[in-house]
């Protein structure tokens, strides 16, 4: 990755941090009918589990969001400091609630319906970042969600430009990616998904396997990415640098829950990069992280070190 004169500081992670529900009904949802099922609770947010994955990899990690003074906001700092980010910086925001998000899946796991709420995250302003500047100034890598408020983003990238800190980004949703249109020259690396490449890249037809994958991801290098990453679920991940492209296979495994494999993907990438492994070698980390994921009911595997991470990695 681009050497700066702090290549042994901190990944500052900026977005969105909230909890998780999670429900599977056990029979098929009718309309006006109250269906049995599980319900789980868990740590979520894009940039949050981004962090912890990093964080869970001995990556120092500071993470900036905001959250609520209510109990949910209390277990957000208490978790995440358990695993190991630096929350010194988050902004609590009196009489707000923390966000959340709730997700209701089917019996194949696939996302049937979703709803989140993180209208906190408009509490980190231009000003607010601003005043932390020296966590910019003493990072080696900035990475980004999109939940961000466009004001917000287009201080993130002064800031970051000002500091010479590259800047990774995670899309976050087809809806929200298209926030990062504009900062595509600017970015280090940007890992969407088959949808959001669509919002990306103006392409009408989203990457939907190995080589529309890479022609999308290589669409985004030619656009100024310096790495693009397209996830292609079941199907591996796609990527392209200046040098070329190529794709990497997903691992065949029990799903237990997708829920935050995505974000594993990006933390393990970002790992390898720090790392100054080759890229097709960090890819590779990046799958071996979103196939753990995919076997815990979590959204971040509890257990993920170093060592599991490279356990599972297939040259």
């Amino acid at each position: 990755m681009p050497k700066t004169e702090r290549a042994e500081g901190h990944v500052l992670v900026v977005g969105a941090a909230g909890i998780d529900v999670k429900g599977r009904p056990d029979l098929a949802i009718e309309p006006g009918i109250i269906t049995p099922g599980q319900i789980r609770f868990g740590l979520g947010g894009v940039a949050r589990n981004i962090a912890e994955n990093l964080a869970r990899l001995e990556v120092p990690t500071v993470l900036l969001t905001a959250i609520g003074d209510d109990a949910n906001g209390q277990i957000m700092l208490d978790k995440c400091r358990a695993a190991g980010i630096d929350m010194s910086h988050v902004a609590r925001i009196a009489g707000e609630r923390t966000g959340s998000y709730i997700r209701l899946s089917g019996s194949e796991h696939d996302l049937d319906l979703g709803v989140f709420d993180y209208s906190i995250i408009e509490h980190i302003t231009p000003d607010f970042l601003r005043a932390q500047s020296t966590l910019f100034a003493e990072a080696s890598l900035v990475v980004i969600d999109a939940n961000l408020s466009p004001q917000a983003l287009d201080m993130v990238f002064r800031l970051a430009e000002t500091h010479r800190v590259p800047v990774c980004a995670d899309p976050t949703s087809a809806a929200l990616a298209g926030k990062l249109c504009d900062y595509l020259p600017k970015l280090y690396m940007i890992a969407p998904n088959s949808a959001e490449t669509a919002a990306l890249c103006g392409i009408p037809i989203p990457a939907h396997n190995a080589e529309t994958g890479i022609r999308a991801a290589r669409h985004l290098v030619a656009l100024g990415v310096e790495i693009a990453i397209v996830t292609l679920a079941e199907q591996g991940l796609a990527y392209a640098d200046s040098s070329g492209g190529g794709h990497i296979p997903a691992i065949r495994t029990h799903i237990e829950d997708t829920t935050g494999a995505g974000d594993a993907l990006t933390a393990g990438v970002i790992f390898g990069l720090l790392n100054d492994v080759p890229l097709d070698e960090a890819m590779r980390l990046g799958v071996s992280a979103a196939t753990l994921t995919l076997r815990s009911p979590e959204a971040v595997v509890p257990e993920l070190t170093q060592e599991l991470l490279y356990d599972e990695l297939v040259i």
